[in-house]
């Protein structure tokens, strides 16, 4: 085994270290990229983006119409009164950020989707 040395000692025999290079030039700066919409900007044929947008709004209002539904399924499994946890339409309403009177709506669309034992739209 080696003998303890003191600190001081320990930094003196620590090999020195060299300073930076100076730059010789600038980093560029970080330039915020624009925000891209499915990249619809770059778009200049307005009969290209008017299409491509279409289909955009086309599927976006597809979704929302498949994520209401799904909505819909799930109020109403919260709500079936065979749940010992079931939840009433004002606790339902106040998750989902919707009025009481929403809720039992989509409470009741959402029992004859699943009555109905239709899979939401694709």
């Amino acid at each position: 085994m080696s003998e303890p040395q003191s600190a001081g000692e320990a930094r003196e025999a620590a090999p020195r270290r060299m300073k930076p290079a100076p730059l010789l030039f600038e980093p560029p700066e970080a330039v915020a990229e624009a925000e891209h919409f499915f990249d619809l900007e770059s778009i200049d044929d307005p009969r290209e983006l008017l299409s491509r947008a279409t289909e955009l709004t086309l599927a976006f209002r597809a979704a929302a119409d498949r994520a209401t539904e799904f909505q819909a399924m799930a109020a109403a499994l919260l709500a079936d009164p065979k749940r010992f946890d079931r939840l009433s339409a004002s606790a339902i309403g106040e998750r989902a950020d919707w009025a009481e009177d929403y809720a039992q709506k989509m409470i009741e669309f959402g029992r004859g989707l699943l009555r109905d034992g239709t899979p939401p739209t694709a």
